[in-house]
C-alpha cells in the first residue's frame, strides 16, 4: 500500500499512520504486541489510512489483519509516537502514528498474517519495556498506569 504523505511547514514530509493498542484485563491489565514482519521487533498494529475509514476503523483493520484481533476500539486517539520506517528503495520514511485503544474480546482461529506474524500478551510494563520507540514505550506505559 502506497504511503500518506503529510506536508511539514518546512516543506519536508511524514507518513501518518493509525494504530490500535491491544488490551485486555486477564485479571491485570495485559497489552497485546506482535513482531514486525521484517525486523521482528515487538510492535502495535498499524498501516496507512484506508479510504472510507475513520482513523479508529482503519486501526481495527489492522489489528485484525496482523493479529486476528476483535473489540471495540475507542473513537479517540489515545497518544502519538513517530518512528521511521524503512522503504524498499533503501530510504527511511519518518511517520507519525496515531493510537487508539482497542479492548480484545477475541481472537480469531485465522487471520490473514498470522503466518508471518507472532503475537503476545505482556504486562503493561513488560510491554513499554518491549518496543523499541520510546515515545511508544511512554505512551504504553501511561496506558497501563491509568487502567
Amino acid at each position: 500500500m502506497k504511503p500518506t504523505l503529510i506536508a511539514h511547514s518546512d516543506g519536508t514530509h511524514f507518513g501518518l499512520q493509525f494504530a490500535a493498542l491491544p488490551w485486555r484485563r486477564a485479571p491485570a491489565l495485559e497489552v497485546m504486541l506482535i513482531t514486525s514482519r521484517e525486523t521482528k521487533r515487538w510492535v502495535i498494529p498499524k498501516g496507512w489510512p484506508m479510504q472510507g475509514r475513520s482513523p479508529a476503523d482503519a486501526a481495527a483493520q489492522e489489528a485484525f489483519e496482523e493479529a486476528g484481533l476483535k473489540g471495540p476500539v475507542a473513537d479517540e486517539m489515545i497518544g502519538v509516537y513517530h518512528y521511521d520506517k524503512g522503504l524498499k528503495d533503501g530510504g527511511l520514511l519518518r511517520c507519525r502514528v496515531e493510537v487508539y485503544s482497542m479492548q480484545v474480546e477475541s481472537q480469531a482461529s485465522t487471520w490473514p498474517e498470522q503466518k508471518q506474524r507472532e503475537t503476545r500478551w505482556f504486562p503493561g510494563a513488560v510491554a513499554a519495556a518491549r518496543v523499541y520507540e520510546p515515545e511508544l514505550q511512554d505512551l504504553i506505559r501511561r496506558f497501563a498506569e491509568k487502567r
